[in-house]
């Protein structure tokens, strides 16, 4: 590994010079100008992985090898100018074994069951690695990568919720800071996912592989199971409990971001399935409801969390009730979004990213105005992630970094895994289960013979 830390060190010095002209650099070095490229891998280049080879290609990286498990998504890399000659695989592992001297940078933005494995390899090798949200499918890997991060000082990292990049969580901590609620009592977070099958049981039959899909390298770490053509690949595996995460997996990181970074509230103490339309089975329930508790800290008291998505006991969607501050002024919740209540008002933030954040009445609004500015605004979600890679910004000004996202991917799995079980769950401050500690077992899926991370240095 000599070679790849000369070659990242290097990386790092030119990006901490700035925008120093080259003529301040020895000569050797502007020799070497295209070696000051962050070269960059994929995992996944189709669907949401467009995103971040678009980002990836904007920001001058340069694409060396990739991984897709559909080549008839490999276009998302050989379509851009200048990574034509990227080599292609299909399984993921080939990327590491034949590139991991050579890669900088990974994406990884697979299914939710196969992000802990590439992950992991990439931090554990000392590459930057990007994984999409939620960060894995299951609390322990949350854990494991948060162990890895902390362990790998030198690897800059970032989950995909791209929400956590804008101002509308950062001005609603001001609103918070600036004592317009008083003390939060509860937070209500609720979705209009899912827009996938959810509830239903596991299909039937076998169809043909198509000649475009790796299905061995789809299925990784998953128990195998026969392909079922328009079931699973290319979206609907959400609602599919040993592929997804369902609604929970794939808003929570966005439309609950806010909550992790105003509190910082660790691990939960509880959590709990308050409501569901029907026990899990092969897919999550088409409408559930998950509660959640937190400790209080020197700096503030306990709090908890309610979760709604899907469909309600009556059918309609799951929703809190519409608070009297906002019947008086005939209006209604918005589809998706947060209520917040504190001991001296209430807040309403709309929309999956926490835009808009606003006191409730429009009178409590007006009365307290605008609060202080008191966080640094960010670049931009994939900008943060790009500066710290290059040794512009520390590792830690991409802000969503495993540090922050694992232990929000571990609370956020952890609901999912209460509802699963059908039953309240008491944990420590450790993150482990104590009132039903078989349950801890559940918390991690061994994977797949061959299929787990080829390197995991925690």
């Amino acid at each position: 590994m000599t070679n790849l830390a000369t070659r990242r060190k290097f990386i790092t010095q030119l990006g901490f010079a700035g925008a120093a002209t080259t003529l301040g650099f020895p000569a050797i070095v502007r020799a070497q100008n295209l070696n000051s490229k962050l070269q960059v891998g994929f995992v996944a280049t189709g669907g949401r992985a467009s995103a971040h080879t678009d980002a990836a290609h904007k920001a001058g990286l340069q694409c060396i090898a990739f991984a897709e498990v559909d080549k008839n998504s490999w276009n998302g890399v050989h379509g851009k100018a200048g990574w034509d000659q990227a080599k292609g695989y299909t399984d993921w592992r080939e990327l590491f074994k034949n590139h991991g001297k050579e890669l900088d940078v990974v994406f990884v933005a697979t299914p939710d069951h196969s992000h802990f494995a590439p992950t992991m390899t990439a931090v554990s090798m000392g590459i930057h690695c990007y994984t999409e949200k939620p960060l894995t499918w299951s609390v322990r890997e949350a854990q494991m990568l948060t162990a890895a991060y902390t362990k790998n000082p030198k690897v800059v990292t970032q989950m995909g919720n791209q929400g956590h990049a804008g101002q509308g969580w950062r001005l609603a901590y001001e609103f918070i800071k600036g004592g317009a609620i008083g003390d939060i009592v509860e937070f209500h977070t609720w979705t209009n996912r899912p827009v996938w099958p959810q509830g239903g049981k596991r299909p039937e039959g076998v169809d043909p592989i198509p000649e475009n899909l790796d299905w061995e390298s789809w299925i990784g770490p998953a128990p195998m199971r026969p392909f079922k053509n328009g079931i699973y690949h290319s979206f609907n595996w959400r609602g599919f409990v040993d592929f997804g995460s369902g609604a929970l997996g794939d808003m929570a990181c966005h439309t609950t971001d806010g909550i992790y970074a105003i509190m910082q509230p660790g691990y939960a103490a509880t959590a709990e399935p308050i409501f569901m339309t029907a026990p899990c089975d092969d897919q999550f329930p088409a409408g559930m409801t998950v509660k959640a508790t937190y400790r209080p800290t020197k700096d503030r008291p306990g709090f908890s969390t309610v979760w709604y998505e899907g469909a309600g006991p009556d059918g309609g969607p799951n929703m809190p009730p519409t608070p009297d501050e906002m019947k008086e002024e005939d209006r209604q919740l918005p589809r998706t979004g947060n209520l917040i209540i504190g001991t001296k008002g209430k807040m309403l933030v709309n929309g999956d990213y926490w835009e808009s954040p606003r006191l409730i009445p429009n009178s409590a609004s007006k009365a307290f105005g605008k609060p202080k500015q008191l966080l640094e605004r960010s670049p931009g979600h994939h900008e943060e992630f790009f500066m710290a890679c290059r040794g512009e910004k520390p590792r830690e000004f991409s802000q969503s970094n495993f540090g922050y996202s694992g232990p929000m991917a571990a609370n956020i799995q952890l609901g999912n895994l209460c509802a699963r079980v059908g039953k309240k769950l008491e944990l420590n401050e450790q993150g482990e289960i104590t009132n039903e500690p078989a349950v801890n077992a559940l918390a991690w899926r061994e994977p797949r013979s061959g299929w787990g991370a080829l390197e995991t240095k925690i």
